[in-house]
């Protein structure tokens, strides 16, 4: 097959969004389809093999990281000369609608899949009154797809719920061959600490940005004085965590990539994810696949990841000391914590990205066929 993915994020951002689709052009284009990817430039012209295809963007005010990109005149004819049998647009937004307008037009089949939760992301930036007005265009948008994929159960009810038709599940992914418990380190330990090994160590990765709540890990902090907690990623709202966690055992320790992320993961004593507002949470996948037991929100796609009391810990959202008390729970664990350990491994283990990109060519051949017919009720 030959697959045309329109994306609004791509290399070198580093984000779940971009982690899933790296693993999935690597494992497509490994099984022998050919991919073209059309994104935001960002100085690739390929990668593992797939074509890039990058379009000038403008950085968006809110999120200096994210660019705005539409497709400019001879962007027709790059997607022409590739011929694709299939369109896939990721989170479409506005290079996306450039995707759905190419596939009508040219009459392509099209797939479409959401992986940000965008409406719920409004109130986090003071727009929550645009709500409404989003669910109209998302629907816009997605409905004139073959098939809507999400990456959580409670993602395809949210958007069955909002009349967004031909939905079904894209499988969550994680590389299990990178992120393994042996990775831990006295030295990765010592660095994210700040120097304090001993002490419990508590470890956020992501994006750090308002709607991820990390401000929200600091009643954690103060309610347990003697841990430490490190920040691993970056965002347009660091500076702003900074000051808000100053005189707090807080290490904001920027991007790390590759061993370097898997050591970090493995050498936490706990992984912290105080956000509501996750699709799936690929990060949570990567920390179980580490042995990293976590502590997070019963919300969105995470409760599909996490068992409470069997591979981490869920909070009710409602309860603000919910998280405390799931975080000293999980501390205090000192004998089931290393059970908890292997469940979470054991957890991560049933998902490797070559049975989640199985999945989804699956999809793309019933698209194609034009066999694909039932909407998910």
């Amino acid at each position: 097959m030959r697959i045309a993915l329109f994306t609004e994020t791509f290399l070198p951002k580093v984000d779940g969004i971009v982690t899933r689709l790296r693993h999935t052009i690597e494992h497509l284009e490994r099984n022998g389809d050919r991919v073209l990817v059309v994104a935001p430039d960002g100085g690739l012209t390929e990668y593992e093999g797939a074509k890039v295809h990058g379009i000038p963007g403008l950085p968006l005010p809110l999120y200096p990281e994210l660019k705005l990109a539409f497709p400019p005149v001879g962007t027709k004819e790059v997607i022409e000369k590739f011929n694709p049998d299939l369109i896939h647009v990721v989170n479409p937004a506005v290079l996306g609608v450039g995707g759905i307008y190419y596939a009508k037009t040219m009459n392509i089949p099209l797939v479409a899949s959401y992986h940000t939760h965008l409406p719920q992301y409004l109130q986090h930036y003071g727009l929550s009154a645009l709500e409404g007005v989003l669910w109209e265009l998302l629907k816009a948008a997605h409905n004139q797809a073959k098939l809507n994929l999400c990456t959580s159960t409670a993602m395809v009810e949210e958007l069955v719920n909002h009349r967004i038709e031909r939905v079904d599940l894209w499988q969550r992914g994680v590389d299990t061959e990178m992120f393994q418990p042996h990775l831990a380190s006295a030295q990765m330990r010592s660095r994210l600490s700040q120097g304090n090994p001993d002490s419990p160590l508590l470890l956020y990765v992501g994006r750090v940005s308002a709607e991820k709540q990390i401000d929200q890990i600091k009643p954690v902090l103060e309610a347990i004085p003697e841990a430490r907690l490190a920040i691993v990623g970056d965002g347009p709202n660091r500076e702003a965590l900074e000051a808000h966690f100053a005189g707090t055992n807080t290490h904001f320790v920027g991007y790390l990539q590759g061993l370097e992320l898997a050591s970090a993961y493995a050498s936490g004593d706990a992984f912290i994810f105080p956000s509501r507002t996750e699709t799936l949470g690929l990060v949570l996948l990567e920390a179980m696949a580490a042995g990293c037991p976590v502590v997070a929100a019963n919300s969105g796609g995470i409760p599909d990841i996490v068992t409470d009391g069997e591979n981490g810990y869920l909070f009710d959202v409602n309860d603000p000391d919910g998280a405390i008390t799931a975080t000293k729970r999980l501390l205090d664990a000192t004998a089931e914590r290393e059970q908890l350990r292997i469940n979470a491994r054991k957890e991560a283990e049933k998902w490797g990205w070559a049975a989640a990109t199985r999945q989804l060519q699956s999809y793309y051949r019933e698209v194609i066929s034009a066999e694909y017919l039932t909407p998910a009720a």
